[in-house]
């Protein structure tokens, strides 16, 4: 595989293994008769729904408007609304794009869609609306909208054990739930964010190490550390883990090759074909393990039709694509202690302070209900729903954690230049 700029995947991976640090802080089926989670709003989530903050209220998702066309086929594009600050996004832009943002070490995308339309799209020389952007750890947020998906179909119960094929029923990891490896409390002993050189760092291990081939040979011997469901940490082994056990539902005990191709037809079908994500490109390793902690490679434009798929509360164009309460999920902080700004999948703006275990992307409150899918090097959809704006943003950023609360507060000034429609 290749992309728009005409690198082999696997020469960008061999080369990222090199420069890798921590993760970024990265056919219709029918509609389930109940909810297959209840709404975070209304009940507790889960075995575990004692533990952790309380809940925080969830803004409203909004519909799409009844004379704004779904983004399918193609964007229907307008002009920035009328509320809209367009001196200010060009003063951004230029801070961004000259340097004077510190640590934004390369803006070479960014997408403005409100009210379900795309009011904003700017390039960097060499890249366009065909070029396809590695997502990193933006496709946790696509593994939680896979299992998502495969839920709505009757193809697993997020509260049950996930189990794994290359454990035991008896053993105990098999007993942690999907809720739980998407929420990033599983419990697993391993270390990531905390690592300070590659060789303690479980993401570059599995990814890039001896296992490269083999990410579940490294993934499935991690033992649990704590009891599931108490601890946050986070884990791309886990994410990764689960995009793993979705594989296997598709294509159960079939060889490696087998399960890929079940694996990408089911992502084609239950989710990237009907939202029109037609540039997706996942990631598998030799063995068939689809990498969903990590490695997804998609347009712009269609990172945008993801964004707006959760802002629309995983309703397209009449159908449900996620269970009911599945956005809620992803949105609400997890039951269990070390973060306030992790949901399932997504990052989230807490409801006090700036955020646990570090500052948060958007630290001020303002817009105060905004979560986001984030990857490594500065990738990030951000979704507001009561501004009904998704902003996605790609490209480089240095600085470590410095960086990424220069790109939260630049992020949310461009936010704050498209006000919630009248």
């Amino acid at each position: 595989m290749k992309n728009a700029m005409g690198q082999s995947a696997g020469a960008l991976l061999a080369a990222a293994a090199l420069a890798m640090g921590v993760s970024a802080l990265g056919a219709s089926a029918p509609e389930p008769q109940r909810p297959v989670i209840a709404s975070p709003q209304t009940d507790a989530i889960g075995p575990v729904g004692a533990i952790g903050p309380a809940r925080q209220a969830l803004s409203p998702l909004p519909l799409q408007p009844e004379d704004t066309p779904w983004p399918t086929q193609a964007w229907s594009v307008a002009p920035m609304p009328a509320a809209a600050d367009p001196q200010n996004v060009a003063r951004l832009m230029a801070d961004a794009e000259t340097g004077r943002t510190p640590f934004l070490e390369a803006t070479r995308a960014v997408l403005v869609v409100q009210g379900g339309r795309l009011v904003y799209e700017r390039y960097a020389p060499g890249f366009g609306p065909d070029t396809r952007f590695l997502s990193w750890s933006v496709a946790k947020s696509v593994t939680h909208a896979l299992v998502g998906a495969a839920a709505a179909r009757g193809l697993l119960n997020p509260d049950a054990g996930m189990g794994h094929r290359r454990w035991a029923v008896s053993d105990p990891r098999s007993a942690i739930t999907w809720r739980q490896w998407l929420q990033m409390t599983d419990g697993l002993l391993q270390n990531e964010t905390a690592a300070v050189t590659l060789a303690s760092n479980s993401a570059a291990v599995m990814f890039f190490g001896k296992n490269r081939t083999d990410a579940m040979g490294f993934a499935t011997q991690l033992p649990l550390g704590y009891r599931p469901g108490t601890r946050w940490n986070y884990s791309t082994a886990g994410i990764t883990l689960a995009a793993d056990a979705l594989t296997e539902r598709t294509a159960p005990g079939a060889p490696a090759h087998e399960r890929r191709a079940a694996m990408r037809r089911f992502m084609r079908e239950a989710l990237f074909a009907p939202i029109g994500m037609n540039s997706a490109q996942p990631e598998f390793d030799a063995q068939g393990a689809f990498l969903g902690g990590g490695f997804v490679w998609a347009t712009a434009q269609d990172y945008a039709r993801f964004g707006l798929l959760y802002l629309r509360d995983g309703v397209w164009d009449g159908q449900r694509i996620f269970p009911p309460g599945w956005v809620d999920f992803a949105r609400t902080p997890v039951q269990g202690s070390g973060a306030d700004t992790y949901g399932a999948g997504f990052w989230l703006t807490p409801e006090t302070g700036t955020g646990t275990p570090s500052r948060a992307l958007i630290a001020g409150r303002n817009p105060a209900d905004a979560f986001s899918a984030q990857g490594r090097d500065g990738q990030v959809i951000l979704i507001v729903p009561s501004q009904d704006l998704v902003i996605v943003r790609l490209g480089l950023l240095g600085g470590g954690r410095e960086g990424w609360s220069a790109l939260g507060d630049w992020l949310a000034a461009l936010a704050q230049s498209f006000p919630a429609p009248p």
